[in-house]
């Protein structure tokens, strides 16, 4: 089965006020109901801070996003 972006969830980049996209932190809603984030890798900072029943797969990584990309994608993401 191929893979595919089915909706952006929230504001875009651009209505976010990125002009140069320079910052795009971005969520995704794929086809086979899951979802995609483009955020920054920060597992290098935050892996030895996860919490004691919590884990990642070496092919995991901890994604960060602003807090603005997720409240805008509040309403798309309750309407799931």
């Amino acid at each position: 089965m191929t893979t595919w972006i089915s909706r952006r969830l929230g504001a875009s980049p651009a209505e976010r006020g990125s002009l140069g996209n320079a910052s795009c932190p971005d969520l995704f809603e794929l086809n086979d109901g899951r979802f995609a984030v483009i955020g920054t890798d920060m597992t290098a900072e935050l892996d030895a801070a996860l919490p004691p029943d919590a884990s990642r797969a070496a092919y995991e990584r901890i994604v960060v996003i602003t807090r603005e990309t997720l409240l805008r994608a509040k309403d798309d993401i309750a309407g799931l």
